[in-house]
């Protein structure tokens, strides 16, 4: 069987960094993901298209030249943009089309696919390869992550993926969301996982054992919370288990080496707050937000990421955080 392998190193990684990209790093990037033969990548704002704002934080660069810059480095790669809807508009799908982008993953949260039907409809009309992304998947039972990802494949989507937003997810949660997805759909499916419980590599091959064709990564682990799968250990794991990843391992290793390792502002590690992400079943892109307002506010973050799980908070409420650990430190 052979396997997509998507990158999202230029996309969730923006979490990580902060959103500080510039067109040279990511050029650079780029250009080191299609020489290793990496058939797809993400580009775009940490939360999509349309995230520069105060609200998700503003990136250095313009979204849109940071496609453009990428796409110019690409003989076989192809781009791909998240967009969560709310957030990103079907403008900005539109220009991200004309600048070249070839994928879009339309994100909602697990519950709400309904919300996505004109981004997913636009985005065939537009010629992209179209997925459907469930985020925190782990917090919906397997009967409602089918229920959903029906609604994506009836407005179009060619690929629906099970997304760990959280890095929550167990070797055997995993296997059961995918099973039962490939059981009921006729498109294919796709996984994408964190590392905050230090899952994400078993979860991946959970995942791809179960009949995930589509498997995310980002080298060096770059990514929202503990970050994602290594893509690079995943491309080395897969080939020991007979998959064909048609990647070249070396000069995917140098440009993880050469080129994101300069980038990073911090080792994606597996730290008490990380941890306590997976645990309480938290987005991962909360992190450094949480970190921000606990020391703003001068409590345990986390303390307040284990209340934010209790809340059961989801993507685009981090304007709550700072409600909870003000509430916190009273």
């Amino acid at each position: 069987m052979t396997l997509n392998i998507l990158d999202v190193s230029l996309r969730d990684g923006s979490h990580s960094v902060r959103h500080m990209f510039t067109e040279a790093q990511v050029r650079a990037a780029a250009k080191g993901l299609n020489a290793a033969g990496v058939r797809y990548f993400e580009v775009s704002h940490g939360d999509g298209l349309g995230g520069s704002s105060l609200q998700y934080g503003l990136s250095a660069t313009d979204e849109l030249k940071l496609i453009e810059a990428a796409v110019s480095e690409c003989t076989t790669s192809e781009v791909a943009v998240l967009l969560i809807p709310g957030i990103g508009t079907k403008q900005d799908l539109e220009n991200a089309s004309k600048l070249g982008a070839k994928m879009v993953r339309v994100a909602t949260h697990v519950t709400e696919a309904d919300v996505a039907a004109q981004h997913i409809e636009l985005a065939r009309t537009l010629g992209l390869k179209t997925a459907g992304f469930l985020m925190m998947s782990h917090m919906a039972p397997v009967e409602k992550v089918v229920e959903q990802a029906k609604l994506f494949e009836s407005y179009g989507a060619e690929i629906v993926y099970v997304t760990d937003s959280a890095g929550a997810m167990l070797p055997k949660d995993v296997t059961d969301r995918i099973t039962a997805l490939k059981q009921t759909l006729q498109c294919e499916i796709g996984f994408h996982a964190h590392n905050n419980l230090s899952m994400a590599m078993a979860n991946t091959i959970a995942a791809v054992e179960a009949g995930a064709t589509y498997i995310d990564g980002s080298m060096r682990a770059l990514g929202a919370g503990a970050g994602n799968t290594q893509t690079e250990v995943m491309i080395a794991v897969l080939e020991r288990l007979g998959y064909e990843t048609g990647i070249d391992l070396y000069k995917l290793m140098d440009t993880a080496n050469d080129v994101i390792a300069p980038i990073m502002q911090q080792s994606q590690e597996i730290t008490s707050s990380s941890l306590t992400l997976g645990y309480a079943g938290v987005y991962s892109s909360f992190l450094l937000h949480a970190q921000k307002a606990a020391k703003q506010f001068g409590v345990d973050e986390r303390d307040l990421l284990i209340k934010i799980g209790q809340m059961k908070a989801v993507g685009g409420q981090e304007d709550l955080i700072y409600e909870v650990a003000q509430n916190l430190a009273r």
